[in-house]
Parts: structure tokens; C-alpha cells; sequence
């Protein structure tokens, strides 16, 4: 299908629709929006294009200097606030020294996105999200983050896991040309999957237990590792949980399942001493992150619920009951757990006298000429039209303010009436916010208080921003890594998220 998504550009910047590129991942991206914050300290981007045997000097740090711009764009740009630079930086320094290799040299960066996800590039360049320093409760945490990525730099993990996939790509052909019996061949290339799978989930162990090393050499708590991925995997399934989707784990995933990863982590932490050792720091921690920016950048608007809403273009829609949004710099994604995906963004239509024009201008493949209508939803003119193509159905509406066609795009491999009722149900929601909305948007930032007598979860849940009100205590608690049924201590630093 031809369905172009604005590229590298920002979901509401105009673009020019003649020549747009092909787009084969529309559907796969949406079903998968949750998937960056269930990858639990991943690698990241590629690392770029490595022959092997060809490892000249300065290679890795060609390579981080390569692709550091497309990471930081990709991700939202640097995120700057001095609290959350300090609490990182406080860190760095003991970790080197103690690592494998104290004459590393790194260059870390804490990404403007609300994912939760750490990586390293070759060459020693370290990220950090925003959105993982939020959900972290004490310094060893963080820590621990960044002892794991250091670990991918000192064992190489980007150049190894390079040229084993290129080694995997040759072997890949030569056995699709070689071997004509094509279920020999499919059961030739289901083991070499999972040999490279196994390669990097091997690489992810490896590194979680030389970080759990380099944490507890560097005085902080080699518990903190455990502790987190705990935190991270409950947030996850917190994300997810509206989707019904299957807890099975992916035997082809580049990382290991969430279980194996913890139970390998409190080892190699059994093994330096009992809980307790090492400091944490959460008092000091949490008092630097007080204030940081928190879920979406209010230049890409807000999610709130099932609802969009942007504070400077002025306008919002909401998704059905069952869908889970997530904001994008390219574009707004939604799914549902029945295989409906959503994409919502802009473009420049100032070239078209209608908006007919420019549904048959050629950006969309299959379309169903028959299909397309003008419309007006809440004193706004618009199209409506249906496409077809490589097993896939589309809804397609355009909707237009000034010069700015907003486009909503539904995709299905099994349309049914569900379907047909959503794409209606969302593209009648779009509206202009009033005035007094637009006022009320604000950004959503953390705060962080010291509990009084008489606090529980429950009571401190309720003054939450930006959460469903029925899961606000299930969102303090996996944010603080409190039990919602617990007393909290009085003078307990505690995270809120309020607007």
C-alpha cells in the first residue's frame, strides 16, 4: 500500500503529497504501539552497516557519532532539566570507575519521550528516557540502567550482534537459493532465527549480570537491578492491560522473558551479599526529579484517556472504549485487542480547492473511488472513502481547518460492523476546542511530597492528573513501587503526577 505518514517529520508540519514514499508497516506499527515500553532496556536503533573482519580503529565511535542524531530525533529530542541531568550525572562517574574498562569515555543523553527505555550506541553513547527516570525510585535504580548499558559498550554487544546479523543474512540466502525442498528450507530458517535470538537474549544476560557487578563495585545496590525490571514489567502490563493480550513470551524476541532476566539478576546480586547493602538514595533522587516534564511533550499534544487533545492547533478526538492511544512525534497510534489499528496526523492541503481532490490525488493505494464522500463533522468540511489492499481494508477520512487536512486512517484485516461503527464513532468525535479547553491544557509534570500520618495509596491516588480515575491507585502504586493495600510510613518521599 502507498499510504504515506509524513516521514521523518512532525505529525503536524505541511508536507507536499505529490511523490510520497511507500509505506508497508502502517498496520504492524499501530498493533504494536505499546511495544517500547515493554522492551525493558533494549538495545535501540541498528548500529549501522559493519562487514565483518573490517573492525578499523575509531569504527565504534564513527558509528555512535552516525547515528546519535537520528536517536535523538527519533526520540524526541534532548530532554533538558537540571534536576534530572544531576541525577544522572551523579552516577556516571562511579560507574566508570568501576566498570570493566574505567578508560571508556561516555556521552549520555536523556531523550525527550515518555517511553520507558534505555540503550547504548557503539562508541560509548548511552540514552536515557525522561519517561524511565520517572518511573525509577531511587538513585541505584538509575544506576542500574546505566550499568547495563555500559556493559553492551565494554563487551562490544553492537558489533557482534552486527555482523552475526549479516552472517545470518548470507546464510538466510544462500538457503533460500540453494535448497528447493521449501519446508527443509522453512525449518532451516525457523533455527537459524532462533540461534540469533538466542545470540542477543545471551548478550542482554550477559550484560544484566556484569551491571549487577559494576552497581555493587560502585557502592549502590546491586538489588536495584531486580527491583527495577520488577517495576518495569508491572508498568507494562499496566499499558497493556486494556488490550487482552497474550503474557506469552516471543521465542523469536531478541530479549529474554522478564522472569528469566529477574531471576538472574537477584543471583548474581545473591552472590555479592543479602538485601540491604548498597545505597539507594531515594529521599535525594526523587527531590531531583521534582517538576520533570511527564507523559507527552505539550508540542505534540496530550493524551488524555481515550482522548487527543492539542492545546496550540486547537483541536481533540476520542478513540472508542478499548482502544489505548499513544502520541508520536510522526503521528497519534491507536489499537484496539480486535486488530483494528489508527493513525491520526496532518498535512498540507492548501493545493487542493476540495478535499475530494485530494483523497484522489493518489496517496492512498486501493482506494474505492465509489467510496469517497464529502462530509461535515461538527461545521468542519470533510471526506470519507475506503481502500483495499495486499489483505488489508482502510477507513480513510480527511477532515479540514485552514490549510491543514487531519487525516484519520483505520485499518483492518477483518473488517465487521465494529469497525465500520469505530471509524464513525472516532471521526465524529473531531472537533475545535473551545477557548476555555484550550486554557485548561496543561502539561502533566511530577511532584514529589513526603507523607503525613493517615497517607495510604488510596487517599494519595485521588489527586492524580492524567489518569483514568478506577486505575489511578494501580498507577501510584506501580509508580512508586508501594503496595496499594499498605499503610506508608510518615516522611516517605512519594511521586505524584499532577497538572
Amino acid at each position: 500500500m502507498s499510504i504515506e505518514l509524513l516521514g521523518s517529520f512532525r505529525k503536524f508540519r505541511p508536507v507536499s503529497p505529490p511523490g510520497w514514499s511507500q509505506l508497508r508497516a502502517f498496520a504492524a506499527a499501530g498493533l504494536a504501539l505499546v511495544l517500547v515500553s515493554c522492551q525493558l532496556l533494549g538495545d535501540g536503533p541498528t548500529a549501522g552497516n559493519v562487514v565483518p573482519g573490517s573492525l578499523r580503529p575509531n569504527l565504534a565511535s564513527d558509528i555512535g557519532a552516525r547515528e546519535h542524531p537520528r536517536v535523538v530525533a527519533t526520540y524526541g529530542g534532548v530532554y533538558k532539566d537540571q534536576g534530572a541531568e544531576r541525577a544522572v550525572a551523579s552516577v556516571v562517574g562511579r560507574l566508570v570507575a568501576a566498570s570493566d574498562d574505567p578508560s571508556q569515555s561516555y556521552k549520555i543523553t536523556i531523550l525527550n519521550s515518555p517511553a520507558i527505555n534505555a540503550f547504548a550506541l557503539p562508541g560509548g553513547y548511552l540514552y536515557v528516557t525522561r519517561g524511565l527516570l520517572a518511573l525509577a525510585n531511587d538513585t541505584s535504580e538509575v544506576a542500574a540502567v546505566i550499568a547495563h548499558e555500559m556493559a553492551h559498550v565494554t563487551a562490544n554487544h553492537a558489533i557482534k550482534r552486527q555482523e552475526r546479523a549479516e552472517a545470518k543474512q548470507l546464510a538466510n540466502k544462500i538457503l533460500t537459493d540453494v535448497v528447493q525442498d521449501s519446508e527443509e528450507a522453512r525449518k532451516a530458517l525457523i533455527s537459524s532465527q532462533l540461534s540469533f535470538a538466542r545470540f542477543s537474549q545471551v548478550q542482554e544476560l550477559e550484560a544484566d549480570a556484569i551491571g549487577v557487578k559494576t552497581l555493587a563495585r560502585a557502592g549502590f545496590d546491586p538489588y536495584a537491578a531486580s527491583r527495577f525490571l520488577k517495576s518495569m514489567a508491572a508498568y507494562a502490563r499496566y499499558q497493556s492491560a486494556d488490550k487482552g493480550s497474550s503474557s506469552a513470551p516471543d521465542f523469536l524476541s531478541s530479549h529474554p522473558s522478564t522472569p528469566e532476566r529477574l531471576q538472574i539478576a537477584v543471583r548474581s546480586a545473591r552472590q555479592i551479599g543479602a538485601p540491604g547493602i548498597g545505597e539507594r538514595d531515594r529521599d535525594r533522587y526523587l527531590s531531583q526529579i521534582d517538576g520533570m516534564l511527564f507523559g507527552d511533550d505539550p508540542l505534540e499534544g496530550f493524551v488524555r484517556g481515550r482522548s487527543f487533545l492539542h492545546k496550540a492547533l486547537g483541536i481533540g478526538f476520542t478513540v472508542p472504549q478499548g482502544y489505548i492511544l499513544e502520541n508520536t512525534p510522526e503521528a497519534v497510534l491507536a489499537s484496539n485487542g480486535s486488530g483494528t489499528a489508527i493513525r491520526f496526523d496532518g498535512a498540507d492541503v492548501s493545493g487542493y480547492s476540495n478535499l475530494v481532490d485530494y483523497m484522489n490525488s493518489g496517496w492512498i493505494n486501493g482506494l474505492l473511488p465509489e467510496s469517497v464522500r464529502e462530509t461535515t463533522i461538527n461545521g468542519l468540511p470533510g471526506v470519507t472513502g475506503a481502500a483495499i489492499t495486499q489483505g488489508w481494508s482502510f477507513r480513510i477520512a480527511v477532515l479540514r481547518i485552514g490549510k491543514t487536512g487531519y487525516r484519520f486512517i483505520f485499518a483492518s484485516r477483518s473488517p465487521n460492523d465494529a469497525f465500520g461503527r469505530d471509524f464513525r464513532q472516532t471521526i465524529d468525535s473531531f472537533k475545535q476546542l473551545t477557548p476555555t479547553e484550550r486554557a485548561r491544557l496543561r502539561s502533566l509534570r511530577i511532584k514529589v511530597i513526603k507523607t503525613q500520618a493517615g497517607d495510604t495509596p488510596r487517599k494519595l491516588a485521588i489527586g492524580m492528573s492524567g489518569v483514568e480515575p478506577s486505575r489511578r491507585l494501580e498507577f501510584f502504586s506501580i509508580l512508586n513501587d508501594l503496595s496499594p493495600n499498605k499503610p506508608i510510613p510518615p516522611g516517605t518521599a512519594v511521586k505524584l503526577v499532577v497538572d
